[in-house]
């Protein structure tokens, strides 16, 4: 992620949707940490932490986090590694973040419950694309055993509300893994697709109820591809996630944020060319996390894990016309309220992000919740009644 201008033409197709449609300029990526401890915390509203697998309580030794300085004088972690058992203040780098959670006026919660190993950094799921649990990753420690940490798409599928989580590239990843797994030899072309699905950015790769599932996964797991084939035939589900590839997800180690634009406008366009499907559609537009520039706005610390700093967020939709800017605080856990309050669902489990209260702010400061923890549900964005005073003209 760079500095961009918008004044100086840099990101066009966001900077129109902005003027048109609604921004968030408070909403805030979930984690202080990486992108699968995001895209997980987006499917989930929690953590995902390590189940015994094959015997094993614990991650491996070397995969445990020691975010500890190596020396007064460096910034650089003692073991910048993946796992922390963050009920122990006894382990490294807890006491430090127990202690300032501590002197909060409203006493968050950790979150960590005892025993348990969360992740903090990037790790593959445990599954293949293809569904075959990855064993050897996970014992050597550069998987996460398959999981059971209820997802929106369990909620979804108790609700009989239909939904889909696209991946782009996914369709070439699932035929690589068959071929390898075959002793064969992929194609070459999608071996190079293949490499740009991000399965640590799909959230139910790691779900034993999803992934590890053959129905679910073949009834909800699909590629880009999949998508704009459904937004073109309009059989989108109720609920669609949309995760572009490598090549177009803007991430500048791998694309550029004009390819991430076109895909965007590509959908738009698409999307708003069927206005009956229009009408019925919000689009919102979301990055996993920033790109470590310091964040002047203010951050709400809620558990252990974050909240971290602000990334973009817009919603596209006849009742989100307008070039609103809505301050509210969000995070990723917004859009399960969000789904959850479209579709009159409970929050996912107990301990679940998406159980604390929207927020209630003053007008001299409306980014900084009066009630925390509190997180919205989106809802402020819209102004439904004015959409459908349009529609009428």
């Amino acid at each position: 992620m760079g500095l961009f201008n918008m004044h100086e033409g840099d990101a066009p197709v966001l900077k129109k949707l902005a003027d048109e449609y609604a921004l968030s300029d408070n909403f805030h990526q979930a984690v202080m940490g990486g992108t699968a401890a995001n895209h997980v915390a987006l499917g989930t509203g929690d953590a995902i932490f390590w189940t015994t697998f094959n015997g094993s309580p614990a991650p491996p030794p070397a995969h445990i986090a020691d975010p500890d300085p190596q020396s007064p004088t460096s910034n650089k972690y003692k073991a910048d590694r993946e796992w922390s058992n963050c009920s122990d203040s006894s382990q490294p780098g807890v006491a430090a973040i127990a202690s300032y959670l501590a002197t909060l006026p409203y006493h968050p919660d950790r979150h960590c419950e005892v025993g348990h190993f969360y992740m903090l950094n990037n790790l593959r799921p445990g599954f293949l694309p293809n569904g075959v649990i990855d064993a050897p990753d996970i014992v050597q420690g550069s998987g996460v055993p398959p999981s059971t940490l209820r997802t929106i798409g369990d909620a979804l599928n108790e609700n009989s509300i239909s939904w889909a989580y696209y991946g782009g590239g996914y369709n070439a990843a699932v035929r690589v893994t068959n071929a390898v797994l075959a002793n064969q030899s992929p194609d070459p072309f999608d071996l190079l697709v293949a490499f740009h699905y991000c399965d640590f950015c799909n959230f139910e790769s790691y779900a034993s109820s999803i992934m590890g599932n053959p129905a679910q996964r073949t009834a909800h797991i699909k590629d880009v591809i999949d998508f704009l084939g459904d937004l073109e035939n309009g059989t989108l589900p109720a609920v669609s996630f949309v995760k572009p590839d490598g090549f177009v997800d803007g991430n500048p180690a791998t694309s550029k944020l004009d390819l991430f634009e076109a895909l965007a406008e590509n959908i738009i366009d698409r999307l708003t060319s069927q206005p009956a499907l229009f009408k019925s559609t919000a689009l919102f537009v979301v990055f996993d996390e920033s790109g470590g520039y310091w964040d002047s706005g203010y951050i709400q610390p809620l558990d252990f894990f974050g909240d971290g700093p602000r990334v973009p967020f817009l919603v596209v939709s006849p009742y989100s016309r307008g070039g609103k800017v809505v301050h509210t605080y969000n995070d990723h856990a917004s859009i399960l309220k969000f789904i959850e309050r479209n579709w009159g669902l409970k929050p996912l489990t107990r301990r679940s992000r998406d159980n604390l209260p929207n927020p209630i702010s003053a007008a001299r400061n409306p980014y900084v919740p009066l009630n925390p923890p509190a997180v919205g549900d989106l809802f402020d964005m819209f102004n439904f009644g004015r959409g459908q005073q349009d529609d009428d003209r």
